[in-house]
């Protein structure tokens, strides 16, 4: 079953928000820190319990499903999310995986509990695979970034950063400089604080978001698109449902380079003793490459810390 949900609203972003403070879940820190000489605050969604901002969209998607089984298809971080959240809430997961996917992402995956079925990338279509898994077996489709809930679950990021540098400096965020794969996250945070800008920032070649935005229609991912090292954000186009929350709000989309987001990562350890894996430091290789505006009341979202640690350790020493 694929769920037929009402539209994403800022309204369903502050239900999630009181939830999930009430619940207890988990906050994570917003940093300070110097860029190119402007104070700016990075959002540390990679320090979340499955080290990435999805359980939050995770979380709130599987409060509204009934039933016991749920499915998702994710390179990773959404399938941690599903997982969690279904083992918190008693229900069974099946998560569609590429088989490419990185070591650290299938291991924590299976850890929590999920079922994995693998499909290869490219050649399969995970929509497809995703499809037949639900016509066999039974329960809802919960998409990464085109179910409404999962949008507004991630917009819950928005109003704690909100509230944390209201609390820290008296202002609210002048803008999110954001990782962008499907846009969840960026339509959550648009949704969460409507007169803050949002910056989409995606890998060379993979801006469907961006050029969805720019156009005000769906893009689709060239068949020809270049290898990147962002496994996380890599969706082939973005949905209807996000474009139509971010068309006219976000500012243009920009893109970033595999030595740019190498180079993020290194600052991050660096200067911030993080781990972030590459999707989770494209926001921050933008504003360090200078391909966004900085003022003392950016936010820069580090989205992801599932860092393969082999690969890991080989950027560092690179």
């Amino acid at each position: 079953m694929i769920r037929n949900d009402p539209e994403p609203s800022g309204e369903g972003v502050m239900l999630a928000f009181q939830e999930w403070q009430e619940l207890g879940l988990s906050a994570t820190p917003l940093l300070p820190a110097e860029i190119a000489g402007v104070r700016v605050h990075l959002k540390c969604e990679n320090l979340q319990p499955i080290g990435a901002f999805k359980n939050r969209g995770a979380w709130w998607a599987l409060s509204h499903v009934d039933g016991e089984n749920v499915v998702a298809v994710s390179s990773g971080n959404h399938a941690q999310g599903v997982a969690w959240a279904a083992r918190e809430m008693g229900k069974r997961a099946t998560i569609v995986m590429p088989r490419d996917a990185p070591r650290v992402k299938l291991d924590n995956t299976r850890a929590l509990g999920a079922e994995i079925v693998l499909y290869d990338r490219p050649g399969e279509d995970r929509d497809e695979v995703a499809a037949r898994v639900i016509e066999q077996r039974g329960g809802t489709l919960v998409h990464a970034f085109g179910d409404p809930r999962v949008i507004e679950g991630q917009g819950t990021a928005g109003l704690e950063a909100q509230a944390q540098l209201r609390s820290r400096t008296g202002r609210r965020p002048s803008r999110f400089i954001v990782c962008c794969g499907g846009g969840g996250l960026a339509a959550g945070l648009a949704l969460a604080c409507p007169n803050t800008a949002i910056h989409v920032v995606e890998p060379e070649g993979w801006d469907m978001v961006g050029q969805a935005i720019a156009r005000g229609e769906i893009v689709h991912a060239s068949p020809d698109a270049p290898a990147t090292i962002c496994d996380a954000l890599q969706p082939t186009a973005t949905k209807p449902v996000n474009l139509a929350v971010l068309h006219g709000r976000a500012e243009p989309g920009v893109t970033v380079t595999d030595d740019e987001v190498r180079a993020a990562q290194r600052w991050a350890f660096s200067n911030l003793r993080l781990v972030v894996e590459p999707g989770g430091a494209a926001a921050l290789a933008a504003a360090l490459a200078g391909k966004v505006p900085l003022d003392e009341e950016t936010v820069i979202m580090l989205t992801g810390g599932n860092a393969d640690p082999d690969r890991f350790a080989r950027m560092l020493a690179s």
